[in-house]
């Protein structure tokens, strides 16, 4: 039975199957193969849903789409450039900060791709920047999104594996800092080498204007993960004030968006929402059904056959996680692949909260490797260049993403602060 369900699944991919429907009908196919009553079916797709923590998701989801509409990103950008745009090749590092400014607002790693993309291709372009190379850099930066909390895929991860969100937040930060110091160091060698110009220069007084432009974006994640790490409320909770506080800020103080815009965006996220947890409540009948034949048992006996040694055994594992991202979306890779790898890690000590870094921070790389590659396609979009150069320009930032993966990894201290 296991070799129907994972021959149906690939075979559902290869086709063309949205990933959704291929997990649940390669499960269902199992399912009723091994004679199993199908009513397990929609009790089990309910029960992947049944959790206050996901209320979260969809509301992050809009909170972020209502900052990235509006002016929010240009803001931040001019904030950024006033601060580190006075460098050589300045621009790119401001690509690279920016978008860990939206990150801790967007939680998502497309949104943070499109938001700082359209704010900064202009510029770029005016600049001499090489186009393909500025694309990719946002791209990679993009990956920071789902890193740095609010962070979607570690709120979903935080539900399969029944971890803390907020331990999950507090200890995505330096990790995400990490990657954005990692493109950065790129970034600047990369000026250097194709003589990019540097932008203005430091002033205190234009960095004190910008902040007051951005000052209202800024406060966003200062007012989300404050009120989660004091406990004056949770993370599904803050997911509430996110929005009103978006809402509020776009519609009453920025006054960058309208009432019909609102309504646009929600529908937009509605849609985004609606496939999230349609993958979340199929891969939940696959996750009940792998641990109902003991699969991930089955397979932690497999490697540990293999290897003793805990860290053969963990490059082994983020080999998995780097190919699996490669060819399925984030959030579907991450609910197919913690409940198998989960009880692997943990019989060799590693502990959960530290797997799920490694995991998220793993499949966001996915997000800048074809053929999925979502961030590619988005800067594709914004930019107007074709994803073939793109895909060719990003190899230096892929690179340094995966160092950076490999030292969360084995250097414990970069999650634990």
């Amino acid at each position: 039975m296991t070799l129907l369900l994972f021959t149906s699944f690939l075979l559902f991919l290869v086709i063309g199957v949205p990933v959704a429907i291929a997990i649940g009908a390669s499960t269902v196919a199992a399912l009723w193969a091994d004679g199993v009553s199908l009513m397990v079916l929609p009790q089990r797709l309910f029960a992947g849903i049944d959790s206050f923590a996901l209320v979260a998701v969809p509301l992050f989801i809009l909170a972020g789409d209502l900052m990235a509409g509006g002016r929010i990103s240009e803001k931040l950008v001019a904030f950024a450039d006033s601060l580190l745009g006075f460098v050589k090749g300045g621009l790119s590092v401001v690509s690279v900060l920016a978008g860990m400014f939206f990150a801790a607002i967007s939680g998502s790693g497309a949104a943070t791709t499109a938001a700082i993309g359209s704010a900064l291709v202009p510029e770029l372009r005016r600049r001499g920047y090489d186009p393909a190379a500025a694309a990719s850099l946002i791209a990679a930066s993009g990956t920071i999104g789902v890193v740095i909390p609010p962070s979607v895929p570690l709120i979903i991860y935080a539900v399969i594996a029944r971890e803390s969100v907020t331990e999950l937040f507090l200890t995505g930060f330096l990790p995400g800092v990490a990657m954005g110091v990692g493109l950065m160091a790129i970034a600047v060698t990369q000026a250097y080498r194709r003589n990019y110009p540097r932008g203005s220069a430091f002033s205190l007084g234009h960095v004190w204007s910008t902040l007051r432009g951005a000052f209202w974006g800024l406060l966003t994640p200062l007012i989300i993960l404050g009120g989660i790490f004091s406990g004056l409320f949770t993370p599904s909770e803050a997911a509430v004030i996110a929005v009103n506080y978006a809402v509020f800020v776009s519609l009453v103080i920025e006054r960058d968006l309208g009432l019909r815009d609102v309504y646009r965006i929600m529908i937009r996220s509605v849609i985004t929402t609606a496939v999230i947890m349609f993958v979340i409540a199929t891969s939940a009948v696959l996750s009940w059904t792998l641990a109902n034949w003991s699969i991930p048992g089955q397979i932690a006996e497999f490697a540990l056959s293999l290897s003793s040694n805990p860290y053969t055994i963990m490059l082994l594992v983020v080999t998995v996680i780097l190919l699996t991202g490669v060819f399925i979306e984030t959030a579907s890779a991450l609910i197919i692949l913690t409940p198998v790898l989960l009880p692997l890690v943990t019989q060799i000590g590693v502990d959960p909260i530290h797997f799920g870094i490694i995991i998220v921070v793993g499949l966001a790389i996915g997000m800048i490797t074809p053929p999925v590659a979502i961030n590619l396609y988005v800067a594709s979009s914004v930019t107007g260049q074709p994803l073939e150069r793109i895909a060719r320009a990003v190899i230096p930032y892929l690179l340094c993403l995966i160092s950076v993966l490999l030292a969360v990894v084995y250097l414990p201290m970069i999650v634990a602060g």
